[in-house]
């Protein structure tokens, strides 16, 4: 892969503390306010012209966003992760409550004209609009309106391999080892403006179903592996674990993403792999699943990807406040208590100690023919944002040296709340 050239040559302290209070320089307000009248729907419309499917795109679209805050004064930091670009950015206090919002700009592939937005009255189509770049332009925005507050520390953070099912540090564990960590964390995953407090456990795995080859013209004396690996399919729909709900899900699901057997048309195929996508409740054991599926007559399970279910406490002192946030600015009055049944990048900041939601625009479509945002829930998403983080020194629950239960403690003076880790930065290929 090219060496990143989307990034100028600089130091990267891992931590930057936002930049002091200053003057705008003379003649330069004009400017700054043209900057800052973007809006959410053209910034959405410019992310998904970028097919972020492939690594050229993703770097295009990083070195856009890199841009695009750099021009409004938000100092921003880039590095790369198993080749992919990983972007953050630091805004408003240097010490107190710190909120994450975090977001990726990878999507699935797609067609070419799914990268030529499109308007139809509310709906913004295009890939990505809802699953992430409405959300993650709208952050963008908000980031820039929360610049001059100086009472929470806001860390805005992006990645490009959430969509990835490679098992392995993904680029958003990658920001949590490097310090970008605080009391409450958001991804911007499509909600439909509600608050996301659980989500499904994600197991992918490669089953390899075997057969018998035999003469295309004699079948019967063969036992065919595709044939077969339908029936398997069929049986792992109908296992007990596929039967069972909870509070927030009627069950699990399991799709057939893959299919692939056979090496010649006159031959009975005496192999084929399935590559199935199983979404399990939280409370369930992916182990048993795993073991489950492995005990269906003639497979192996050649591949295994693990995500764990997502789940924080609705009482969560600031998913509380994330839900006053939301009521201000749309006409929800109960938006807790929404299970997802894809997952996300979140559990990474679960896995760190720090409680986080998926929270997002609304829309439809995602990974489908005709995504879909909606423009106006894009300004109302930005808006509960703000709200959010205006309201969190307002609604601060515990006296002075105790947090609110369920937070972590602050960052110290250099932003760290682990040992010392390389910096931010360090590897990156400047061309």
């Amino acid at each position: 892969m090219r060496p990143s050239a989307w990034l100028r040559r600089r130091d990267w302290p891992i931590h930057p503390d936002p930049a002091p209070d200053a003057e705008t320089p003379p003649g330069s307000r004009g400017i700054q306010a043209k900057l800052c009248t973007v809006d959410e729907r053209a910034l959405t419309e410019r992310l998904i012209t970028y097919d972020t499917s492939s690594p050229e795109g993703m770097q295009a679209a990083a070195a856009f966003v890199y841009g695009w805050l750099e021009a409004r004064d938000v100092e921003v930091k880039g590095d790369e992760h198993n080749g992919l670009p990983v972007l953050a950015a630091t805004v408003g206090a240097r010490t107190g409550p710190t909120v994450v919002l975090h977001g990726h700009l990878d999507v699935v592939p797609g067609l070419p004209e799914q990268f030529e937005p499109r308007v139809e009255g509310d709906r913004l189509y295009g890939r990505g609009a809802y699953d992430m770049k409405g959300g993650f332009a709208a952050m963008m925005c908000a980031v820039r309106d929360l610049a001059a507050q100086r009472e929470v520390k806001v860390h805005l953070v992006c990645v490009f391999d959430e969509e990835s099912d490679e098992q392995g540090k993904r680029g958003t564990d990658y920001v949590v080892e490097k310090g970008y960590l605080g009391d409450f964390a958001i991804t911007g995953e499509p909600t439909n403006l509600h608050i996301g407090v659980q989500a499904k456990g994600v197991l992918a795995l490669g089953v390899q179903v075997r057969g018998r080859s035999a003469h295309g013209a004699t079948p019967w004396l063969g036992d065919n592996a595709v044939v077969k690996a339908v029936d398997v399919f069929r049986a792992i729909e109908s296992l007990p674990f596929t039967r069972e709900s909870s509070d927030l899900f009627d069950r699990p699901s399991i799709s057939l993403g893959r299919i692939a057997g056979g090496d010649a048309v006159n031959r009975v195929p005496d192999h084929c792999r399935i590559d199935l996508d199983i979404r399990y409740l939280p409370g369930q054991d992916p182990g048993q699943i795993i073991e489950a599926v492995g005990s269906q007559a003639d497979v192996d399970i050649v591949k295994v990807f693990h995500r764990e279910p997502i789940v924080v406490a609705r009482d969560n002192h600031f998913v509380q406040v994330l839900q006053e946030a939301v009521s201000k600015v749309t006409p929800l009055r109960d938006s807790i208590a929404v299970g997802r049944d894809g997952t996300s990048d979140v559990i990474s900041f679960l896995n760190a100690g720090v409680p986080g939601v998926e929270f997002g625009p609304s829309g439809d479509g995602h990974h489908g023919p005709e995504e879909w945002v909606s423009i106006e829930s894009l300004d109302s998403y930005r808006e509960a944002l703000v709200e959010f983080v205006t309201l969190i020194p307002q609604r601060a629950q515990a006296p002075p040296g105790r947090l609110p239960e369920g937070a972590v403690p602050p960052l110290d003076a250099g932003g760290m709340q682990r040992g010392a880790v390389p910096p931010f930065g360090a590897n990156l290929k400047i061309a």
